[in-house]
């Protein structure tokens, strides 16, 4: 039976009043829901999908790592506290800032009143990452789901985390090429052309690197040309980011990631941390270690990692461990390989993963220190050169005019 979305107005025993949207087969179904939480419905209005909310619809909020965080830490500290798992969901889909997640909850919500598991339930939405679902799978089967959400929480913060310092490291490398690009086609259109004129007046050849400053001002300034390049551009970048996830795309740019001259380092200690710490993540939660391998290698993040998981899955389901089939992949060092092995060998296998996700943490850290204070000089140099190099370009024939005026 279709649903509609409802927002209902309520007081809660304390006299206070709730506000909110649920959705529901119909008016009746959305009373005895809301009177089946304690409170008393005042009023409940069908919320139109046409206007203005057919706008919001439009522009989706996406559900960040950090709000699944927030929401897996305050679900875990609700459980530990006794609060049915039903109750717990109505209460973060009611505070949730985040109406993308705030309308997932809620259908969550009605998926576990109506009898679902609760990994079930989520499953049904994309906005729950595999690796959330299939701990909280395992947190059911075992009893144990409030330890299951802190562990959940734990990881994506360190996730969450991990993506703020990778963006700390690209951040000013990225502005101060931005920065160069405009500085580099605003003197071209708007510069470059006036020496032109002036150059054209007096007559004689151009040094070559003036010369080429100027032809490439004219390409740029005429529509034949600029306009395709534009176009072209758009293109490409509409095309890269629909189709950045298509393994043939990714198999020639994961690799390439790792053998960058300055940041491939710093991209493999993340693939590395993120490896390692969802797998022992799910170890720990009790996932098995054929299922919680699938799941690192769609999570990985990158092709070469999933290649090597691959490979340790087949080598576990024929009975020997992970430690011999990483040891062939470049991409893991000897030191990672080797505390795979003792950890294989006195059966903590998830505990030494965490330790060696906690080291590359901290490597990335020290990593992206270092890179920060490499790149600033070093852009500035790049940046003042490029600025320097066009303005002595466009002086050079100034020493001739004189010559070309006597």
């Amino acid at each position: 039976m279709p649903q509609s979305e409802y927002l209902v107005k309520a007081r809660a025993r304390s006299g206070r009043l709730v506000e909110s949207k649920l959705t529901a087969v119909s008016e009746a179904d959305a009373l005895a829901r809301v009177r089946s939480q304690g409170m008393t419905p005042i009023a409940v209005d069908l919320v139109s999908k046409t206007g203005m909310n057919r706008n919001i619809e439009i522009f989706k909020t996406r559900v960040k790592p950090k709000d699944l965080a927030v929401f897996s830490r305050q679900f875990a500290t609700m459980l530990a506290s006794g609060l049915p798992i039903l109750r717990c969901l109505t209460i973060l889909a009611e505070q949730s800032p985040n109406p993308t997640l705030k309308g997932v909850l809620a259908e969550v919500t009605d998926d576990v009143e109506k009898g679902d598991a609760l990994s079930v339930a989520m499953s049904k939405h994309q906005s729950f990452p595999p690796l959330m679902i299939s701990m909280i799978r395992a947190g059911e089967v075992g009893g144990f789901l409030d330890t299951t959400m802190l562990e959940i929480a734990s990881s994506m913060e360190a996730d969450v985390l991990l993506r703020s310092k990778i963006k700390s490291a690209m951040t000013y490398p990225v502005a101060v090429a931005v920065i160069a690009v405009l500085i580099t086609v605003g003197m071209l259109i708007f510069v470059v052309p006036i020496f032109s004129e002036m150059f054209s007046s007096f007559g004689g050849a151009l040094p070559a690197p003036t010369q080429f400053l100027v032809n490439l001002s004219t390409l740029l300034t005429n529509p034949l040309f600029s306009l395709p390049v534009i176009i072209v551009i758009v293109i490409l970048t509409v095309l890269f980011r629909r189709n950045r996830q298509d393994p043939r795309l990714r198999a020639v740019l994961d690799p390439l990631k790792f053998r960058l001259p300055v940041f491939g380092k710093l991209f493999q200690k993340i693939a590395l941390a993120r490896f390692t710490r969802n797998l022992s993540t799910l170890l720990t939660a009790g996932v098995p270690v054929l299922t919680a391998l699938d799941i690192v290698g769609d999570t990985s993040g990158n092709i070469v990692i999933a290649r090597a998981v691959k490979a340790v899955k087949e080598s576990v389901r024929d009975g020997a461990g992970m430690a011999a089939p990483l040891s062939q992949h470049p991409v893991f060092p000897n030191m990672v390989v080797q505390m795979i092995s003792v950890g294989e060998d006195t059966g903590a296998v998830d505990s030494m993963l965490r330790k060696i996700a906690e080291f590359y943490d901290q490597e990335v850290e020290a990593t992206t220190e270092q890179l920060m204070a490499l790149m600033e000089p070093l852009m500035i140099v790049v940046l003042g050169s490029l600025v320097g190099g066009m303005v002595i370009a466009l002086y050079l024939p100034i020493f001739q005019i004189f010559d070309l005026v006597k």
